[in-house]
This record gives structure tokens, sequence and C-alpha cells, in this order.
């Protein structure tokens, strides 16, 4: 517990040097491709209402009833308002007897706020990914859940706003099946850069020497 409060006080210094129209605060999660989907909806949002959509997609093992109300007042001074907070913590303690995680927490900044959109909508937008049984692998699981949760919440409140959005996934099937293919690439180009690219030069080397 005390680790946990220490990562989260460095956070919370560190956020005005990350900031700088950034909208993803922490990320332990995502591949590239599925962080560059989430920026772009997110940036497209706030452009058009003025509502900002932050992000914190952590591998962090909170504990049993770890309060992420507490812990979002503790960096609302670095976050532009009106804004949403999403915090996707799937290695979160639910319950210290079931020991089952999994934990996403949607934080409004005002009332007002929270009147933009439908919690149960974009938690079921996320956690419904997460729940499926199907052959992506958990990391896949991860990047599918946050992108659709963000995109929910995105197009709820654009449509409260009185707007229409672009970059954010329009129908499930087909919007999931978008998401899917960003995160098989992005999982593929990790794949090339870590383990074939070093290879291929290896063999490359060894056969001109």
């Amino acid at each position: 517990m005390f680790k946990v409060k220490v990562r989260f006080a460095l956070l919370a210094l560190l956020l005005p040097l990350l900031l700088n129209g950034n909208y993803i605060l922490k990320n332990n999660l995502l591949n590239q491709k599925a962080q560059a989907y989430v920026e772009t909806m997110a940036e497209e949002l706030h452009d058009k209402t003025g509502v900002s959509v932050y992000l914190i997609a952590t591998n962090e093992h909170f504990p049993e009833r770890f309060n992420f109300v507490a812990y979002s007042k503790k960096i609302e001074g670095n976050l532009s308002k009106p804004y949403v907070l999403f915090i996707f913590a799937p290695y979160a303690l639910i319950t210290q007897k079931s020991q089952q995680r999994g934990r996403v927490a949607i934080i409004p900044s005002s009332a007002d706020a929270q009147r933009l959109y439908n919690r149960s909508d974009v938690m079921d937008a996320t956690v419904d990914v997460m729940s499926g049984v199907d052959k992506n692998k958990v990391e896949d699981k991860h990047a599918i859940g946050v992108v659709q949760g963000i995109s929910e919440l995105s197009d709820e409140i654009a449509d409260a706003k009185g707007v229409k959005l672009e970059s954010t996934i329009k129908e499930t099937r087909q919007g999931l099946w978008v998401v899917k293919i960003l995160v098989i690439l992005g999982s593929a180009a990790v794949f090339w850069l870590f383990l074939l690219r070093p290879l291929y030069i290896r063999m490359k080397n060894g056969k001109k020497a």
C-alpha cells in the first residue's frame, strides 16, 4: 500500500510535465496503435466540445477498496476542466476473499460533466470485451476494452453537446473489428522491432562475414 501511495505521489508531481495536450496520463497496457487511437478521439472531442477525457491505463495491483475518487482529487489541479477521468486497472483487487481483479473508474470533474454520459453504457462497452471468450490475448483485450470504452464515452459526450465525432467507433461489430486490427498491427510492430529485426540483422551480418 505504501509503494502504491508513493507511485501515485510521483505521478501527481510529474503530471504538469507530462500533460502538454497529452490525454493519456499513464499507460502500462496499451500498444502504440491503441494509444494513438485514444489520443485522436480525445483530441477531437476536446476540440469540438471543450470537454477533456483523460486516461490512466495501469497494471498496478491496487489493494481492495482503493479509493480512485480520492486519488483523482489529488491530481485534478493539473487537469483541464471540464473533464472525465477514465481509469482502467485490470489488476486492481476487487475483494481479498475472492481474489477477483479488474476495476474501471469513470470520474467526472463535476455533476454537470457527469450528466453528459451514461456510466453504465461506458462500463458495458469496456467490460464486455474483457468478459468475452475468444482467442485474443489478455493484453489485446485490455487494448480493445479501453479503446471501445473511451469511444463510447466520447460519443456520448459529443451527442450531449450536439456534435458528431469522426474518429470514434460507429458500430459495435465494425468498430471492434477495426480495433482488433489496430491491436494486431501494434503487436506485430513490437514483435518485428524487438525479435525478428535483431534476428534478421544478425543473419544478414553473418552471411556477409
